[in-house]
């Protein structure tokens, strides 16, 4: 008998695209398209036998060709050729054939895969790795499903596959609203209900979008477009569906705005009487239960069902570990209580005093223990050892639950442990016992802000914080959501009648008080971290208040190696010890973070413990100098030949080096707030040079827009401390950072006074860097605002200054604003020349994210030369660049452009495609005459897919805009409003 041969698992076939087939990544030549038609006919019955008549049905119809059975068999045959070695799996079977595959060879097996895992993932409640899985299902589609197969079957098949294809995309969204991706959502929406405008559930869901996005006006009108293209075309009215989405949009329901995640599980377990006792003692030595537990209820259950598992042959054992006051102790004895009926041999509990200065000793406890379960006290042994084994054989056969609250380390928990099965162990303690080999380890986190909510009320009674939910927020985040921060604050309002609510959040808004004043009666939050950091070492106590003194919201393991003026390698020892000490968390791999309490708790210990002799700045003094020298090095790498960096101050310290763009880009972004946040607080201490300096090295952080807002916050503070120092170098050199950034914001008015500054400050300061960048700013505010013989005289005097400092890419930025400016005044052929040298300087230095602004502004001046081909390349070519440097702003920008090249080139479904994703990434980034220019494209591009009532109300909005602004554009808005759009292109 001859061996079946197995089946090469490289060997994959798809169908949703072209007919294919591969072996590796070696494409097979699967013949004619009728020899395809049969070969997907085949695959898409999924190893079930087709006969010769069902197959002459699918390839040709009714009306084959006279010699259609020999054809197809000789299609067969080549296609058995094509397969090679692995033939065998067609198969001829009762007059017809079969494909005998594995599921995964086939791309469509494996979408249905995806799309079913999907559905399980939803309902779960795991909605991202629902939506993840989806997305996996969808890139397996390569274009029109049977592209190029000919047959009544194929085309059957390709109409329901696309259906398929569509729905998957209508579920994919619809989890995207559920995540709350709601403005991602509607750029894809609007180009959906373009192709498909007669299907309701995309017009429903792109209604919510909108309405979540807070623009209540286009969702309406979105159904206001269809209810009307329904009239005309089929004569009927909106489903139910859509006209109740409509209604609750009309009365602003709450639930419709979307509410994250589904609430919590709030079930518990009820406890089980104990059996009546045997002369066996059984212990019952569990603490009472609080009355007023508020917490995961699923974290809860997982403990219970790891516990129970005892009943097994495994021993179970859990320890749960988590910062001073995150609530470990009443998880764990209501964690206990539920699971009493498990353990009917009884239940153990020691507070092992971890945290404290005399921690119980092992020997001791276990004394307790065998007394409590029957041992005579003079048959207990003297030694630890010989009490441990006597301790295991007493629970040998019997079912014990032992609670081993506030553990100092696995040393103290391992000689307390069960020997056998059956029974079951909860610790609780501060340090992460990760050398407890036998212990599942959980990791207990502050409370969800919703918890912490019904704590608070529980405590304080709901008629008090009915009424103020907005001073309950503020009272609960400045408790940092930690239960123990929360009970105090809550039990002394509940005490104080005559405090509000209010009253109380005012107390606890005073960083330096908030410490004193969380504490009531014998609970005190500064008492429970006291404990912990008396237990610290000295490297480790100098670790922990050093790093508090920086105000970003969490700090990188080469950061605090310079604040701590340590190698990596050691500061990353001591930063592990504090993490197990849940004196740190680690927020990432080579990040960490305080919780809120415990840098108050670090900083007053700064205060008290440390000795800074001489200079008290020296610690942030480290820190900004790791970040000038880093800052500048990145710098230097995405702008060869710029002299910039040569003009800065020379950092005190080194930084990170990089070798290539991409991580040092990286790092920039990741340190955004940590770095901005160095710069106010250097500031603060007057360090005005190297804070001003940072912020230009950090320039692209200005203009990648996520980080704009504090970067302007943080050039502001150095401006301000400047001015009254009289420092006009660093003065000037904010000032300029500052113009940028209002510009980006469309705010002209206050771009020009920086600028106008800045360059009474160049008459008087010596800075070639100012010298170029002030006037180059300027003049862009000037073209802004049609002021063009100003502009270009600023841009002459820009770049004679990058000349004469020999900064090329100075000069080519320089040559992209000229480009623009020629535009703007009706000189196209001088535009093109200026970008295409500015393009040629970039590409000669290796300049790809300068050289995208170029590409940009090539693309601009092509537009209006009328090569809209060529414009949308050089566009496509720039925003690649900069969505992968992550240059928000310009990416949004760019999408604006491509928006209106499709406009004038009447693909009015790109546009509006384009035009709203250019307004979900520049939303809260490139400020409001921005967003108004958008809307105005984005409503002509509505008006020629026919919604022209989303497209008044997106004109309606920009006219706004502009007449709150004072801005010439409101004319041309006016004008739509009542005509026709036109399509004319401005180059800002």
């Amino acid at each position: 008998m001859r061996q079946e041969r197995a089946f090469d698992p490289r060997l994959r076939f798809a169908v949703l695209g072209p007919v294919r087939a591969w072996r590796g990544d070696q494409p097979l030549a699967v013949g004619s398209p009728q020899q395809r038609a049969l070969l997907a006919a085949l695959l898409l019955r999924g190893g079930r036998t087709a006969s010769a008549s069902e197959l002459l049905d699918a390839l040709w119809g009714e009306e084959p060709p006279h010699a259609a059975l020999a054809g197809m068999r000789t299609y067969a045959s080549r296609l058995r050729k094509a397969l090679g070695p692995d033939s065998e799996c067609l198969v001829s079977e009762s007059g017809g054939y079969a494909m005998r595959i594995p599921d995964d060879a086939l791309d469509l097996k494996l979408a249905e895969r995806y799309a079913a895992e999907a559905e399980k993932a939803r309902s779960s409640g795991d909605l991202s790795g629902a939506r993840d899985l989806i997305n996996h299902a969808l890139a397996l589609w390569e274009g029109e499903p049977l592209t190029g197969v000919a047959g009544p079957y194929a085309e059957l098949q390709r109409t329901r596959l696309a259906e398929w294809q569509l729905q998957l995309l209508e579920t994919r969204l619809d989890l995207d609203l559920e995540l709350g991706r709601h403005s991602e959502a509607i750029s894809e929406l609007t180009a959906l209900t373009a192709a498909h405008p007669l299907r309701e559930r995309l017009r429903g869901l792109l209604m919510i979008a909108l309405y979540r996005n807070g623009r209540q006006g286009e969702a309406l009108a979105v159904y206001g477009d269809v209810r009307r293209l329904l009239a005309d075309e089929l004569g009927v009215d909106p489903s139910g569906e859509l006209y109740e989405i409509q209604q609750r949009i009309l009365h602003a329901e709450a639930s419709l705005a979307g509410t994250g995640s589904p609430k919590p599980d709030t079930q518990t377990h009820t406890t089980v009487p104990l059996a009546e006792p045997s002369v066996t003692v059984r212990p019952a030595q569990l603490p009472a239960a609080i009355a007023d537990y508020t917490g995961s209820e699923l974290l809860v259950e997982k403990l219970a069902q790891h516990l129970s598992t005892a009943r097994g042959n495994v021993m179970a054992v859990s320890a749960v570990a988590g910062i001073a006051g995150v609530g470990k102790t009443t998880l764990a004895v209501r964690v206990a209580h539920g699971i009493r009926s498990e353990f009917p041999d009884g239940q153990l509990y020691f507070d092992l005093r971890g945290a404290g200065t005399q921690p119980a000793d092992p020997h001791y406890v276990l004394g307790e223990f065998l007394q409590a379960l029957g041992v005579q006290s003079g048959a207990i042994p003297d030694s630890l050892d010989s009490r441990a084994a006597l301790y295991r054989s007493a629970l040998d056969g019997r079912r014990v639950l032992v609670l081993l609250d506030n553990a100092r380390d696995a040393h103290q928990v391992r000689p307390l442990l069960p020997g056998t099965p059956g029974s079951a162990t909860l610790i609780t303690s501060r340090t992460r016992m990760v050398d407890l080999s036998v212990a599942h380890l959980v990791d207990l986190d502050i409370m969800s802000p919703e918890h912490a909510r019904q704590l608070f009320a529980k405590i304080v009674g709901e008629d008090r914080v009915a009424d103020e939910q907005d001073a309950v927020l503020a009272v609960i985040a400045a408790c940092g959501f930690l239960p123990l921060a929360i009970r105090i604050a809550a039990s002394r309002l509940a005490v104080r009648r005559t405090w509000t609510v209010s009253t109380l959040a005012s107390k606890l808004a005073n960083e330096r008080r908030r410490l004193d004043e969380l504490q009531a009666g014998d609970l005190a939050v500064k008492a429970t971290f006291e404990l912990g950091y008396s237990q610290l070492r000295p490297a480790q106590a100098r670790a922990f208040r050093l790093l508090s003194l920086a105000d970003g919201s969490d700090f990188s393991l080469a950061a605090a190696a310079a604040v701590l003026e340590l190698s990596m390698q050691d500061a990353e020892d001591i930063l592990e010890s504090l993490v197990d000490a849940s004196l740190l968390d680690s927020a990432a791999p080579g990040r960490y973070r305080y919780h809120d309490l415990v840098r108050l708790y670090a900083r007053a210990c700064a205060g008290r413990d440390e000795e800074q002799p001489g200079d008290p700045h020296a610690p942030l003094s480290r820190l900004l100098d790791f970040y000038l020298a880093t800052a500048a090095g990145v710098y230097a790498i995405e702008r060869p030949g710029d002299t910039t960096v040569a003009h800065l101050e020379v950092a005190d310290g080194a930084g990170l080096t990089f070798t290539e763009y991409r991580s040092a880009f990286d790092w920039l972004h990741a340190e955004a707030e940590c770095l901005l946040a160095c710069v106010q607080q250097a500031t603060a201490a007057g360090l005005l040079r190297r804070a001003a300096d940072l912020l230009v090295a950090a320039t692209d952080l200005a203009e990648s827009g996520v980080s704009s807002r504090r970067f302007e916050s943080a050039a502001t503070a150095v401006r301000d401390a400047a001015a009254r120092a009289g420092d006009q170098l660093v003065e000037v050199r904010v000032r300029t950072l500052l113009c940028k950034v209002h510009t980006i914001a469309g705010q002209f008015a206050a771009a020009e006074e920086e600028a106008r500054q800045a360059m009474l400050l160049c008459e008087a300061v010596n800075d070639p860097w100012a010298a170029g960048n002030a006037p180059n700013e300027r003049a862009i505010v000037a073209s802004s605002e049609g002021r063009y013989v100003e502009a270009e005289a600023y841009l002459r005097q820009a770049i004679n200054s990058f000349r004469a400092d020999n900064n090329q890419p100075g000069i080519a930025g320089v040559l992209c604003n000229l480009s623009r400016l020629r535009l703007l005044t009706g000189r196209v052929d001088g535009a093109v020349q200026l970008a295409t040298e500015a393009i040629e300087i970039y590409d000669r230095l290796g300049l790809a994210s300068r050289g995208a602004n170029a590409r940009y502004a090539l693309g601009l001046a092509l537009t209006q030369a009328g090569s809209l081909g060529e414009a949308l390349g050089f566009f496509h070519k720039a925003l690649d660049v900069f969505r992968s440097g992550r240059q928000r702003f310009w990416e949004g920008v760019t999408l604006f452009r491509i928006a209106e090249v499709h406009l004038a080139a009447d693909r009015t479904g790109d546009a509006a495609f384009a035009a709203e994703q250019s307004l979900s990434v520049t939303q809260n980034i490139a400020g409001d005459w921005w967003r108004a220019n958008i809307l105005t494209v984005l409503g002509r591009a509505l008006d020629g897919i026919g919604e022209l009532d989303r497209a008044r109300a997106c004109w309606r909005e920009a006219l706004s805009i502009y007449e709150e602004r004072g801005s010439h554009e409101a004319e041309t808005v006016r004008t739509l409003l009542g005509e026709r759009p036109s399509t004319s292109i401005r180059a800002v």
